[in-house]
């Protein structure tokens, strides 16, 4: 059984790739400082992230470090026929309120009461289940702090968005560059198809009064200056408190004996096997995460442009995608090509045969690769990827563009340029800098890893207080 004196913090993650990781992260720096951690999801996920994590549903969990982590899920009866975004969305606000209550109630007649509730965007509704119950929460923002700074701006009417027809438009918000359309989250134009997840994050901004803490997926030392100026805004957001990069670094689980994982799809592990048959810095690995989807033509141009560069490639193609490939040509490229449907993307970017990754820029993609020192090909696609790149490859100088439209030519000369073209050792040293300082971040006494110590002595004294004064009571 768990410590009757330890914090119980419940979070509670949109049942999404991108989501899960950070979230899944994130609760295990917290169990490893003393704390119970559950982690809760929609019933869509249930049996896969308990697969994934090795953790079945229920229970006292399994020891990470000085705590325990385990699962439990929300009983939201999802239904099937719900297949668009909106009706999904809907339903999951819907019945997950009422699941959540159950959820939190069941956690107190167990004898282990929730001592804090942390969601994620998307989920703007637990901020007010916790409230209801009386119970403190937080967020974790999964995206970086510079998006957080545009979508506050734009939430708050503190900005105004150039036409999506204006690509020489230019403005600037405290801390950061100049930004074009180019480079602004593709969530906040009202043409784009998935419009209905900017809302909800939107609604999240304007709902995070009620929430305790803020936490950013990021760390202090890559985003000083957006973390900076944010205070100065007016109405003054929240603080954000940046706890990252919430990525799996190479070695063990910090003060834990268990591997506890997050990957809905199936990881093929044997790619690292080959990885080690490869020379240092040979192979481009490519991967476009686990949502964007390319047209056939642009497979078939990605496939080409791989082969292309005469180097080993590593491709994450999923299970999905695979009948776009061209035909014969994982044939055509057996021994120097590799196409998995899902990597271990932190241990493959930690290892030293990698020189590049070709990336959507997805947050969490642009945090593996900076804490692994890996020079970056950014091909974003949309919502915050397109200022992820920007901030990749103009911001932190570790990488390069990636030409649209999508063409085998651009392909083979945007990974030349990353790799041994003229500012490829600059870019290299730049990577490395930012992975020394990523896990600095991190290590014991660094400048995340106090956040995280902070929060778990401010829940446990918290939880001390409630205790007391429930004994003083009964006297």
């Amino acid at each position: 059984m768990a410590d009757e004196a330890a914090p119980h913090v419940l979070l509670i993650c949109y049942p999404a790739q991108g989501h899960i990781n950070p979230m899944l992260r994130l609760a295990k720096r917290i169990a490893a400082k003393g704390a119970l951690v559950t982690c809760s999801s929609s019933s869509i996920v249930r049996d896969r992230l308990a697969d994934a994590s090795g953790v079945s549903a229920g229970g006292d969990g399994v020891p990470i470090g000085r705590g325990r982590i385990r699962f439990d899920f929300l009983d939201d009866r999802f239904d099937e026929t719900a297949q668009d975004l909106d009706g999904f969305l809907g339903h999951l606000e819907t019945a997950g309120r009422l699941a959540l209550g159950d959820l939190l109630r069941r956690q107190a007649e167990a004898g282990r009461p929730v001592a804090c509730v942390i969601g994620n965007p998307f989920l703007p509704w637990v901020t007010d289940v916790a409230e209801e119950a009386g119970i403190p929460s937080a967020v974790l923002w999964v995206q970086s702090c510079a998006v957080f700074s545009i979508y506050y701006h734009f939430a708050h009417g503190l900005a105004e968005l150039p036409r999506e027809d204006d690509h020489e438009a230019r403005f600037t918000l405290p801390g950061l560059p100049a930004l074009s359309v180019a480079d602004v989250p593709s969530f906040l134009f009202a043409s784009h198809p998935y419009k209905k997840l900017g809302d909800k994050v939107k609604d999240q901004l304007r709902n995070m009064s009620k929430a305790s803490w803020v936490f950013a997926n990021s760390f202090a030392e890559l985003e000083r200056d957006v973390v900076a100026a944010l205070p100065s805004v007016r109405p003054r957001p929240p603080q954000l408190i940046p706890v990252g990069p919430l990525v799996e670094l190479e070695g063990p689980e910090p003060d834990s004996n268990v591997s506890v994982r997050g990957d809905l799809i199936k990881a093929a592990d044997d790619c690292l096997g080959w990885l080690d048959a490869q020379a240092p810095r040979s192979v481009v690995y490519a991967s476009v995460g686990s949502i964007v989807a390319l047209s056939a033509e642009a497979v078939a141009e990605m496939a080409h442009g791989l082969a292309s560069t005469g180097r080993p490639f590593l491709w994450v193609v999923r299970p999905e995608t695979r009948p776009l490939l061209p035909e014969g040509f994982i044939d055509a490229v057996a021994g120097r090509g590799v196409v998995v449907p899902w990597s271990p993307q932190d241990r493959v970017l930690a290892h030293s045969s990698i020189a590049c990754f070709l990336t959507h820029c997805g947050w969490n993609s642009t945090l593996e690769t900076v804490a692994a020192g890996v020079p970056v090909v950014a091909f974003p696609q949309w919502g915050d990827q397109c200022t992820d790149a920007k901030f990749l490859v103009d911001g932190l100088r570790m990488g390069v563009h990636l030409r649209v439209p999508l063409r085998r030519d651009g392909v083979r000369e945007a990974v030349d340029a990353a790799t041994t073209g003229p500012e490829a050792g600059t870019m290299l040293a730049n990577a490395k800098s930012w992975s020394v300082a990523a896990q600095g971040a991190v290590a014991p006494g660094g400048s995340s890893d106090r956040h995280v110590q902070a929060f778990v002595d401010e829940v446990s004294r918290r939880t001390r207080g409630g205790q007391a004064q429930a004994e003083e009571a009964k006297v």
